[in-house]
């Protein structure tokens, strides 16, 4: 049986395939189509899943939609009602599309496919609970999902056991955790649904000052629940998501581009303070009422490894397993697992031990780009090509890493990666200024062998989707200084043979040259861009950054001298 699975016209639009009960691909448009976060009908990521199965729009049996159009668009209607007329010009821009596109998504399907079949729609945060759940290792887990909105909800609670996925309890818009980091980001200066990563950074070069004025805009129970007064937002009247009541209270906002100030810093330290807080409270009260040792989080809440990394250690789990693409691509992934096995109620048998679901590129296919474009290179060996790129890593040239297939989710795992040698201590900046083009204050994570991992982490748990930190402990932190946030802490993945055996091997091959088990990992692409997908992709984005290595496959480009 195959189900396809969508999610799009927000942001994030994906699409993933499970075809017997077993992920086969699963990519975010915005690989395809260059657009960062795109919300487009995700008509390539669709081409590519069928390519990838085998398969053509014929041979699909259900496509299953990442949440349920008809109850959000009553959500939208009703608060813009109640908005009016501060939100008459958003509800002017946005019914356009909710008539054309969101509201008719067989339509859709059959004009831009020619599909027919049928179609399930899978509430928004229950597509998220079963990304987390069915793709994970444990038969019963609790299960928590965080978010800016679905439908109604932004949070749901629950469990999941077998084939089966529960929610409990919800709570509802406009009390909502994304919303308020979305609102805070854009507060700072920064653009929602895409820099709240950003302020986590900002996070730990301020203290959390403001915690008595939170309290007037977030209140709290013991149990985790929470309520936002909603006078200090504007989620449905423009493009600011917060009120003037909030500027009054907190300053002036900081226009895009400005000085970052310490304030700023101490609102973001703040908002993570708030947001950390009310995500351990809930994970502990559900631990608490369930009994249950494991947990699965969804959600684009999730994506913040401070919090899940307090999660792990102060909620009274043993184990979390946290969905890779957490944020609404991963709901095209949930959608099509919570029908294939909750819907249609067929058992499970696949664990999501790696992230590798994107597309992939024969050795005849980099050749032929290569030649096609008169780019001087050398081929070499598996076990060559490690220690090459482990040599240039030591030397502290900067690494293109294009591998195998690519990753699915907003992290790069070691198959489109830009690898730097943690050792070198002027390397995070150079970093952010020469290749990555962004702001000073933005850390990087590592992948390090996950034998390795507590000889220089006080982590002790897997994260093989960097979305866990570590503190360094003390007696390594000043080998690895690039390796480190102001704080002293890394996003870390861990890494084995098993799940990524040429990445292993080059991470391997760097500890012989400079003792150390791990090098400095991130996304290969500029800012701004969507990570790689394509040898095109990888080539332009070497050729127009101060990136002095690219190995495609196993071919290797360099920029100066003989290869």
């Amino acid at each position: 049986m195959n189900i396809l699975g969508l999610s799009c016209h927000y942001h994030d639009s994906a699409a993933a395939l499970v075809k017997d009960g077993r992920v086969v691909a699963a990519a975010q448009e915005e690989r395809f189509d260059r657009e960062k976060n795109s919300s487009a009908f995700p008509y390539h990521a669709i081409n590519y899943c069928l390519q990838a199965g085998n398969l053509t729009v014929y041979d699909v049996d259900y496509v299953a939609f990442y949440e349920k159009p008809f109850l959000k668009f009553q959500r939208v209607i009703l608060n813009h009602i109640k908005s009016y007329p501060f939100s008459y010009k958003n509800f002017r821009e946005v019914i356009p599309h909710w008539l054309g596109e969101r509201l008719v998504i067989p339509l859709i399907l059959e004009k831009e496919l020619g599909y027919e079949g049928k179609v399930l729609f899978i509430k928004h945060h229950m597509a998220h609970a079963a990304s987390a759940f069915l793709a994970s290792p444990f038969d019963e887990a609790a299960i928590i999902t965080s978010d800016g909105i679905g439908e109604w909800a932004s949070m749901a609670i629950g469990s999941g056991s077998g084939s089966d996925v529960r929610i409990d309890r919800e709570l509802r818009y406009p009390d909502s955790l994304g919303l308020l980091y979305s609102a805070i980001t854009n507060y700072l200066g920064f653009e929602a649904n895409r820099a709240e990563g950003k302020v986590m950074a900002l996070a730990d070069y301020g203290e959390p000052t403001y915690l008595d004025k939170f309290g007037e805009i977030v209140t709290t129970r013991p149990d985790g629940s929470f309520r936002l007064d909603s006078s200090y937002f504007g989620f449905n009247k423009g493009s600011r998501m917060f009120s003037r009541k909030f500027a009054k209270t907190f300053g002036e906002p900081r226009e895009p581009g400005a000085e970052i100030e310490q304030k700023h810093f101490d609102m973001a330290a703040t908002l993570q303070r708030v947001v950390e807080e009310i995500i351990i409270a809930t994970a502990k009260g559900l631990r608490d009422r369930t009994g249950t040792d494991d947990l699965c989080t969804a959600g684009g809440t999730f994506l913040n490894c401070v919090a899940n990394s307090r999660v792990l250690k102060e909620a009274g789990f043993s184990r979390i397993f946290i969905q890779p693409a957490a944020g609404d691509s991963g709901g095209a992934l949930g959608a099509a697992l919570y029908a294939y096995h909750s819907l249609l109620g067929h058992p499970r048998s696949y664990v999501m031990r790696d992230a590798y679901l994107g597309p992939e590129f024969s050795v005849d296919e980099i050749r032929r780009f290569l030649t096609g474009n008169h780019v001087q290179f050398r081929e070499l060996k598996d076990g060559e090509l490690a220690r090459y790129a482990a040599e240039k890593i030591a030397e502290d040239r900067i690494v293109g890493w294009f591998q195998g297939r690519m990753e699915w989710g907003p992290r790069a795992l070691g198959n489109r990666s830009i690898l730097a040698n943690p050792c070198s201590p002027g390397m995070k900046d150079f970093l952010n200024k020469e290749v990555k083009h962004r702001e000073w204050f933005r850390p990087y994570g590592v992948n390090i062998l996950l034998e390795e991992t507590t000889d220089y982490f006080d982590l002790d748990h897997p994260s093989p989707f960097m979305l866990l930190v570590g503190n360094a402990l003390e007696a390594r932190k000043e080998r690895i200084p690039s390796a480190l946030h102001v704080n002293g802490t890394s996003r870390i993945q861990t890494i084995t043979k098993e799940d990524n055996g040429l990445f292993y091997d080059l991470v391997r091959e760097f500890e012989k040259i400079t003792g150390v088990p791990m090098v400095i990992n991130t996304s290969f692409n500029d800012r701004g861009e969507p990570i790689v997908c394509t040898p095109e992709n990888a080539f332009a984005c070497f050729s127009k950054t101060k990136i002095d290595c690219l190995v495609l496959g196993n071919f290797v480009i360099e920029k100066k001298g003989e290869v």
